[in-house]
């Protein structure tokens, strides 16, 4: 039994980012909400209002971050 070459596709190929770089992204994005959680927490121990709202512009970006991600590995899923 042998491989047809021709029906062979790369990551390069295909401009498919590799798996480890799908999981950097996410644990990247993850990381930042985690981050802004705990900015939170202490900007209300502190009142301190810019630092709440640096958490939660954070979050923003985290949130945004994580559904971005999700959305791309649904229509990857999908095709």
């Amino acid at each position: 039994m042998s491989i047809d070459q021709s029906k062979i596709r790369t990551q390069d190929q295909t401009g498919e980012p590799a798996p480890t770089d799908q999981v950097e992204d996410r644990v990247e994005a993850e990381m930042k909400l985690i981050e802004s959680q705990a900015k939170e927490k202490v900007a209300d121990g502190l009142q301190d209002e810019a630092l709440e709202r640096e958490a939660r512009e954070l979050k923003k970006e985290a949130e945004s971050d994580l559904n971005s991600l999700d959305e791309a590995s649904a229509k990857k899923s999908i095709s």
